[in-house]
């Protein structure tokens, strides 16, 4: 006799999820991003082992995606632009549908507000009249919990994908991320994904390797016309092409060594090649942008090799160290 099949529906909290990728992609020693078509098949598998039945039966049949997001006017950045419609596209083709709420200002920070009721009404919902037998959230936060009370008293399992860890940020601060135990306790299926995923890289396991998206991130710019000056100039206006070295990389972010201040730039300001292959005292050649904040930055920034400078061209870093901390951002 067949086992009936199972219906899954998968519902994100972006914020939550976008920071587990940002981890493995910075901090993690796998380097990359989290595939969110190996992560789907990953859970076809996960819900078919907890419920006993062949993977074929094991089926999601609705993804939602819920993120509070920048205005255009916000967002004036083309880095920013390009990475949100990034996302859209992969979302676009995941068939995973888009929920979007404005972040709001408070106290001088942009803030999400209303994500988590907004998500638990949609996922409950949905769970009664798309009839799923199992929600799969990827959250942390304890706000959830009344959803999962909801669900059970509906008769949909919950399978809670869970991540712990720690690392020190750029700012040198310690930063946590896990799930509420409220989150944990109430949920049917709670996974411990941090320790599947390094048992399973360790073990070359393939369904845990597919998890990872092995090609760089697209650019959010294509290259610029190279331009070869004799030695490290001073930043002029926005649109200047440059070449200086790098300093201060970590955790996706750095500076690049301008007079009179050092230019920052993230892995967002890439044009071309992997971030994580940069090294400091790198060559690389950039133009000069503006940031959110109206600072000179630096934008399209590509590795290139170093100059031959002469005797003339010679340039002390060590004069602007000043600028380059980290503690700057």
């Amino acid at each position: 006799m067949n086992s009936p099949l199972i219906r899954i529906g998968v519902f994100y909290d972006g914020n939550y999820f976008l920071k587990i990728s940002d981890y493995y992609y910075f901090q993690h020693d796998r380097k990359a991003r989290i595939s969110l078509e190996g992560l789907h098949e990953f859970i076809r598998h996960q819900v078919a082992e907890e419920e006993d039945v062949d993977v074929r039966l094991s089926q999601i049949i609705d993804a939602h995606f819920f993120r509070g997001r920048l205005s255009a006017t916000e967002a004036r950045d083309k880095d920013r632009l390009f990475h949100d419609r990034l996302l859209d596209d992969i979302l676009m083709n995941m068939g995973i549908q888009t929920h979007y709420m404005p972040l709001k200002t408070r106290d001088g920070r942009l803030q999400e507000k209303g994500i988590d009721v907004w998500l638990s009404l949609e996922a409950l919902e949905l769970a009664i009249h798309k009839s799923f037998d199992v929600v799969v959230l990827i959250a942390g936060d304890s706000d959830y919990a009344p959803l999962i009370k909801k669900l059970n008293t509906v008769g949909t399992r919950v399978m809670l994908l869970n991540w712990d860890f720690k690392y020190t940020d750029f700012k040198g601060e310690n930063r946590v991320t896990r799930a509420s135990q409220q989150l944990l306790d109430q949920a049917t299926y709670p996974v411990q994904m941090h320790e599947i995923i390094d048992q399973g890289l360790n073990s070359n396991d393939e369904l845990i390797d597919a998890m990872f998206v092995n090609t760089p991130e697209p650019a959010a710019f294509p290259s610029v016309k190279p331009v070869r000056p004799t030695g490290p100039t001073a930043a002029g206006p926005v649109g200047t092409v440059g070449i200086s070295t790098i300093k201060n990389l970590k955790n996706g972010f750095g500076f690049v060594v301008m007079p009179p201040n050092n230019l920052f730039f993230s892995y967002a300001d890439m044009a071309e090649g992997d971030f994580n292959e940069l090294r400091e005292g790198d060559w690389v050649e950039f133009t000069v942008g503006r940031n959110h904040r109206d600072e000179d930055c630096a934008r399209n920034v590509r590795k290139v090799e170093a100059p031959e400078l002469d005797e003339n061209d010679e340039y002390d870093q060590h004069e602007h160290e000043s600028a380059d901390s980290p503690e700057r951002l």
